[in-house]
């Protein structure tokens, strides 16, 4: 990234250029993010080429001011931490599904960030609903955060009794887990954009991704809740739990919806796209 792209995304999360790389510029950062970029899966839906390179994310995020889903978001985000001095890695990511089953390889991004005031951090701008502020990477015991209880903790085996990683408790794989359930399965070895091209295929692809059979629009409010739109239903969420959801009964307040509330500004409605396959 040059400076005027570092700029210009400073500027998209109403941030100022830190004098360094710290764990509370950081927090700040992350914070901003959640707020600001949604996530979203649109460009599934209107047929919109998903390319994991530096620059065609940043024209997404930053220049198209759209979100994206966690390759997009985390690589970006990664491409900003990286411009402003932190050490950083990227992580790739089984995620738990029903009855705690482990997704496909790549199947998401994360960030390990290294700040010059000390210690590495988990940060995820891109999982929807997750920790609000960075998760401190070798804390092995209870991390409160907005967001819920989280524990990053060394994985358990595998349905094939496979622990991950490496005989070491070092090369290990991590599970991250929320409010007692766990979220994905970490690798801690470091990883290159590239490698996750395969992943951001199948989850646009796949008829059974459930990015490819349903839409979301989802961002952190600043009250410390949620705002989401599913296809027609808003639902916010406060930060003591409340919720409300209501259907949306016309195509205009769909866009306004999409514009006042997540800055997307489109044409048309987006819809769920037939992926032409048989599950």
């Amino acid at each position: 990234m040059n400076a005027a792209q570092v700029d210009a995304y400073l500027r998209r999360l109403g941030a100022e250029h830190p004098a360094w790389p710290t764990v509370d510029v950081l927090r700040e950062l992350h914070l901003r993010h959640l707020r600001t970029v949604p996530f979203e899966n649109l460009s599934i839906h209107l047929g919109e080429e998903i390319v994991l390179e530096e620059k065609r994310l940043l024209d997404k995020v930053v220049d198209a001011r759209r979100g994206g889903f966690c390759y997009e978001l985390n690589g970006a985000f990664g491409a900003l931490l990286t411009a402003l001095g932190y050490d950083v890695a990227l992580l790739a990511a089984r995620v738990y599904g029903d009855e705690e089953r482990l997704g496909i390889p790549y199947d998401h991004l994360a960030l390990r960030v290294r700040t010059v005031d000390g210690g590495d951090w988990l940060a995820d701008v891109g999982f929807g609903a997750h920790s609000h502020l960075p998760l401190a990477f070798g804390e092995r015991g209870e991390q409160e955060d907005p967001g819920g209880t989280f524990r990053i903790v060394e994985a358990r085996p595998d349905a094939a009794g496979v622990r991950g990683g490496h005989d070491t408790v070092e090369a290990a794989d991590l599970d991250v887990i929320r409010d007692g359930r766990p979220q994905y399965r970490l690798e801690v070895r470091p990883r290159v954009l590239g490698d996750f091209v395969a992943g951001a295929w199948w989850h646009s692809t796949s008829p059974v991704s459930h990015f490819t059979r349903s839409l979301v629009c989802s961002r952190v409010t600043e009250d410390g809740g949620r705002i989401t739109l599913s296809g027609r239903r808003v639902t916010v969420t406060g930060a003591d739990g409340s919720r409300e959801e209501r259907e949306l009964e016309t195509d205009e307040e769909v866009l306004q919806v999409y514009r006042e509330r997540f800055g997307i500004e489109l044409g048309s409605v987006p819809t769920v796209r037939d992926t032409g396959q048989e599950g």
